[in-house]
C-alpha cells in the first residue's frame, strides 16, 4: 500500500480549509494545511469581519444624531479612523491566533507559504514535498479590476481595510453588495462618496423592490449614486485623482475604489499542469462531492465560484469531510440560503424573489408594506424601513421574505428557518408577534398587493 505524508492536505487556510482541517483530524485523519498570507482568509483579515466592524463604528453618527429626540444631550464629538483601524487590526489579530489554537489543537500540522501542485499526490511549499492521499483546494476569490488606463491608482476592498488616512472624497466603483456596504460604512464617516456602476440598478440578482428601495435611500441620505456609467481612465494629480467616465466628464476625488467583482483564486498552483478543469471565469469544476476531474483533488468554498459565502464554504467542508471519513452521504442544500448587505438600512433576504417566483410558479402573492421604524418617530432621521413576503397561493407556502430596514440580517436568519421548514401563510398569520418590532410585521401581512 502506496504510504503518504498525509491523508489530507488542504490549501488555503480561510473559513472553508480551516473547518476542512480541523473536522477531518475529529475523524484521526492525518492533516496539514498550507497558508501562504493570513489565517482565516478573506473573511476575517479583508472581508465580513472587518467590514462588520466598520459598519458598526460608521453608525454611531446617526447614534449621536437620534440620541437628543430622546432626551439626551451628546457633546462634541470627533472620529479617529487610524485608531478604528488599530482597534480593528488588533482584533484580526486575536482572531488570527485563535484560528491557529485551533488548528493546532485539533491535530492539523499548519505550513506556512505558497503550495503548489507537483502531481495529483504531491504538494510542494518552499520547495519541501509533502505527499498525501487527498488533497483540497480552498483558496477563495481575489478581488478583479478591469485593465483601464491608470488601473495602478485602483483601491480595493483588500487595501480599504488599511488605509492610513480617511479620505474626504471617494469613487466607488460597482453595484454589488461589497460596493454598496462600502458606501454607506464611509458616508456614515462623513466621505463624499459617488457610487458609479455601468449598470441601470444595483444590487443585481435582488428582489426588485429592494433594489429600488436601497438605492432610493441611499441617494436620500446623499450618496451620488451614478448609474448607466462606468470609468474609462484614472488621471493622477497633483492633490487629487480624476476620473474620466465614459460621457467624456471627469470627477476629481481623493480615492477610487473598485468593486467590481472578485474571481476565484486558481492560478499559480499548478492546477493547469495537472490537467484540473477550470470554467471561462478560472473557478475549479467540482462534481457534487466537490471533486475535480482528477479523483484525488477537491475543491471547495469561492474557488469554486458556486454561492460565494463564508457558512456556505462552512457547510461545504462538513459535507466534504463527513463523506470521505465520517460515512455519511449527506450534501449542502443550496435552496433557500439567507444572505445580508450591511449597508444602511441593512437588507436581509432569503427564498426567491419577486421576479424568481412568478417564472416557478403560475400563481403568486406578493405581500409588502413600507414604515417609519418606532426608533425613527423620534429620532428626527428620515429613514424608512420596507418588508415583502412572497407566497404560492395554491400551496399557501412562504418561498420568499425580504426586508430593508435595522437589524434586517438579524431578523431573516430566524425567518430563514421558518421558510426552510416549508411554513405557509396561514402560520406566519396564526402567529403572534413581539410587539412593538420591526420583525413583527412580517406576521402582520394581511393584505396582498399583487
Amino acid at each position: 500500500m502506496t504510504q503518504y505524508n498525509y491523508d489530507l492536505f488542504v490549501i488555503g487556510a480561510g473559513s472553508g480549509g480551516i473547518r476542512t482541517a480541523r473536522m477531518a483530524s475529529g475523524y484521526g485523519i492525518k492533516v496539514a494545511i498550507a497558508e501562504e498570507r493570513y489565517l482565516g482568509g478573506t473573511c476575517v483579515n479583508v472581508g465580513c469581519v472587518p467590514k462588520k466592524l466598520l459598519v458598526y463604528a460608521s453608525q454611531f453618527k446617526d447614534h449621536f444624531q437620534a440620541a437628543s429626540g430622546y432626551g439626551w444631550t451628546v457633546g462634541k464629538s470627533t472620529f479617529s479612523w487610524p485608531s478604528l483601524i488599530q482597534n480593528k487590526n488588533q482584533e484580526i489579530g486575536r482572531l488570527q491566533a485563535v484560528y491557529g489554537n485551533q488548528l493546532q489543537q485539533s491535530g492539523a500540522e499548519i505550513i506556512t507559504g505558497r503550495a503548489h501542485l507537483l502531481d495529483a499526490h504531491t504538494v510542494v511549499v518552499d520547495k519541501q514535498k509533502y505527499s498525501a492521499e487527498r488533497i483540497v483546494i480552498a483558496t477563495g476569490g481575489w478581488p478583479s479590476v478591469p485593465d483601464i488606463p491608470g488601473k495602478q491608482h485602483v483601491l480595493t476592498s483588500n487595501e480599504m481595510f488599511f488605509l492610513t488616512q480617511l479620505p474626504k472624497s471617494i469613487v466607488i466603483v460597482g453595484g454589488g453588495y461589497i460596493a454598496v456596504e462600502f458606501a454607506s460604512i464611509l458616508h456614515g464617516f462623513g466621505v463624499n462618496i459617488t457610487l458609479c456602476h455601468r449598470g441601470h440598478k444595483l444590487l443585481r440578482g435582488f428582489d426588485e423592490d429592494i433594489r429600488d428601495f436601497m438605492v432610493h435611500e441611499m441617494t436620500r441620505k446623499g450618496v451620488n449614486v451614478l448609474l448607466n456609467t462606468d470609468i474609462e481612465a484614472i488621471e493622477s494629480k497633483a492633490d487629487c485623482f480624476a476620473a474620466r467616465l465614459i460621457d467624456g466628464s471627469k470627477v476629481n476625488t481623493d480615492r477610487v475604489m473598485y468593486a467590481t467583482g472578485r474571481t476565484p483564486n486558481s492560478t499559480g498552483f499548478g492546477l493547469e499542469a495537472l490537467g484540473v478543469e477550470l470554467d471561462s471565469e478560472g473557478a475549479i469544476k467540482v462534481n457534487a462531492d466537490y471533486q475535480t476531474n482528477v479523483p484525488s483533488i477537491y475543491a471547495l468554498g469561492d474557488v469554486t465560484n458556486r454561492v460565494n459565502l463564508t457558512p456556505v464554504a462552512l457547510a461545504e467542508g462538513m459535507a466534504l469531510v463527513n463523506k470521505l471519513y465520517g460515512d455519511q452521504s449527506g450534501s449542502v442544500d443550496y435552496d433557500m440560503i439567507p444572505t445580508a448587505v450591511f449597508c444602511q438600512p441593512n437588507i436581509g433576504t432569503v427564498g426567491l424573489t419577486e421576479a424568481q417566483a412568478r417564472e416557478k410558479y403560475p400563481d403568486i402573492d406578493v405581500y409588502k408594506t413600507r414604515f417609519t421604524p418606532m426608533k425613527n418617530t423620534l429620532s428626527g432621521i428620515d429613514e424608512k424601513s420596507l418588508v415583502k413576503m412572497i407566497v404560492v397561493r395554491n400551496t399557501d407556502r412562504v418561498v420568499g421574505m425580504h426586508m430593508v430596514g435595522s437589524d434586517a440580517p438579524e431578523i431573516i436568519q430566524g425567518m430563514a428557518v421558518a421558510i426552510r421548514a416549508g411554513a405557509t401563510k396561514a402560520i406566519f398569520d396564526s402567529t403572534i408577534g413581539v410587539h412593538p418590532t420591526a420583525a413583527e410585521e412580517f406576521v402582520t401581512l394581511r393584505e396582498a398587493v399583487s
